[in-house]
């Protein structure tokens, strides 16, 4: 059974992001405009206690997640912030091409960049 899952690792704390806002969205069918899925927060292992997508709701289709990146760090006390921060919102956009697959989408996060990959 496919599903879509996520987690958010601090690597300037080295420690897992707990108390992430993570959005999904997927693009609609005429690429403009998108629709809002899901909303969840990161738990204190950096992971949503859920799958965003399972079973029958994982549909081949343009995706995008949405790590509230700035409220996690000033909540953190991340030292050398500026104002305005340098990442607030962090959108990863992917596509599902098999809605039977486990894509697993993480975040590697730190005060003044990221990374990321289609984990397994």
């Amino acid at each position: 059974m496919g599903r879509l899952t996520t987690h958010v690792l601090d690597t300037a704390s080295g420690k897992p992001a707990a108390g992430l806002t993570i959005e999904l969205r997927r693009l609609c069918a005429d690429g403009k405009h998108w629709t809002d899925l899901a909303t969840k927060v990161t738990n204190a292992d950096g992971r949503v206690d859920a799958p965003f997508l399972e079973g029958e709701t994982m549909e081949v289709g343009t995706y995008e997640l949405r790590f509230h990146a700035g409220d996690y760090l000033k909540a953190s006390g991340a030292p050398g912030l500026a104002d305005p921060l340098f990442l607030d919102i962090i959108p990863l956009r992917f596509a599902i091409a098999d809605p039977q697959a486990h894509y697993h989408v993480p975040l590697l996060l730190s005060p003044f960049g990221y990374s990321t990959y289609r984990g397994s």
